[in-house]
């Protein structure tokens, strides 16, 4: 699917009842101060997709899914794949590239400040690597083709080089922007190279390697986004493949655990179980089996994690869509939670493209109700959930 294709699914989202909201005016008091946040002592959030967030129907929605609920923090897209910005932007390389011209969100300050009213915590996510605008409008800053010109995936895409020091220049200034309008953390994602076959990227030439691996490109850039960002004091988050928390070595974009678990405030794996491959920790069907998936794959995260000098938080995000059979629904979302507790990882992150969550998997703010606990995928089977269990102790 194309970036236009992904970025038209996204738009879609948001109800067609709701198109006016959003290209709706700007929120009243801009000008007001800037909003403050303290984390929340575990983060359990959802993804808003720059659509839904400049939608005034469903954004409220989330708040009242928070205010209902768990949950406690908004993530939200400061710059996509597509490489457009979200809102009315002041960086110069943006500007003069046209990433500023499909504005999806307005009124961000005001936005933000309601946040801080109804105690939701707010995190700027930033897609780096991937950004098609850039590398269509720079060419020069794109990964280079042998035959001459911007390399081309199998998809279609371009991707910017990961070597190039001026695209890290150009999303810390994004960040550094997203931190003094208010958000009070930034998570980098796409902090890796192209996922594509062999076969493909050898026409890819990345100009500035030299003898750096791609693992250690990636954390170059963090380090340097960390001191850059230092006088901010606020977390930096970088988002990494699954396979990342159990694979030993590099499988080719750029994410060995080792290199990145210290560079970063906390490291979110996307553990979601439809992506692992048949007989990835023993099970033909991995995503039939949320709750062992989850936990195998965080257990071995912490396990590599022991040891390493100033190594962040581990925040795993959490599957709440569905991707082949079984269909994903409250026991299959609460099964991963429950792995993630059992591993002993307490925060977590869900994620929807859409923004569409299911408040049944959600523990609600009162507690659960003796006797109305949700079911959850265990073993393949439907089971009770157990919350009785002390933490780290399997569910059965």
């Amino acid at each position: 699917m194309s970036l236009e294709s992904v970025d038209a699914t996204l738009r879609d989202a948001v109800d067609g009842a709701d198109a006016e909201a959003t290209v709706e005016p700007p929120l009243l008091g801009e000008s007001a101060p800037t909003p403050r946040f303290e984390r929340p002592e575990a983060i359990r959030g959802i993804y808003l997709n720059a659509w839904v967030s400049g939608s005034r129907v469903r954004r409220e929605a989330l708040m009242d899914l928070a205010r209902e609920t768990e949950i406690n923090t908004f993530v939200i897209d400061v710059k996509d794949a597509t490489g457009y910005v979200s809102y009315e932007t002041e960086v110069a390389l943006a500007r003069e590239t046209g990433a500023d011209r499909e504005l999806r969100i307005h009124g961000i300050r005001a936005l933000l400040r309601r946040l801080s009213d109804e105690g939701i915590y707010p995190i700027a996510r930033i897609v780096v690597f991937k950004d098609y605008h850039l590398a269509a409008e720079r060419p020069d800053l794109a990964v280079q083709d042998t035959a001459g010109g911007p390399w081309v995936d199998g998809n279609g895409e371009v991707w910017v080089n990961p070597f190039n020091e001026e695209v890290w220049a150009y999303n810390v200034a994004l960040a550094r922007e997203a931190a003094e309008m208010g958000f009070a953390e930034i998570q980098w994602d796409y902090i890796r190279f192209p996922d594509r076959p062999v076969s493909e990227l050898e026409g890819a030439v990345f100009p500035g390697q030299g003898d750096r691996t791609r693992s250690q490109a990636i954390r170059d850039f963090l380090l340097w986004s960390r001191d850059e960002l230092a006088d901010l004091d606020l977390p930096l988050t970088g988002d990494v493949f699954g396979v990342a928390a159990s694979s030993t070595r590099d499988v080719g974009i750029g994410q060995l655990w080792e290199d990145l678990v210290d560079a970063v405030d906390a490291i979110l794996p996307m553990i979601y179980p439809s992506h692992y491959w048949p007989g990835s920790f023993g099970y033909d069907d991995p995503n039939a089996y949320p709750y062992e998936i989850v936990k195998r794959s965080l257990e071995y995260a912490v396990q590599r994690t022991e040891g390493i000098e100033g190594a962040g938080r581990i925040i795993p995000w959490i599957q709440d869509f569905t991707l082949g059979p079984p269909r994903y629904g409250s026991a299959e979302v609460r099964a991963q939670i429950e792995g993630a507790y059992d591993a002993g990882i307490d925060e977590w992150i869900l994620w929807n493209a859409a923004g569409r969550y299911t408040v049944e998997a959600l523990e609600p703010r009162g507690g659960w109700v003796e006797g109305e606990e949700p079911l959850m995928r265990l073993g393949g089977e439907l089971v009770p959930m157990n919350r009785s269990r002390p933490r780290g102790e399997p569910a059965r």
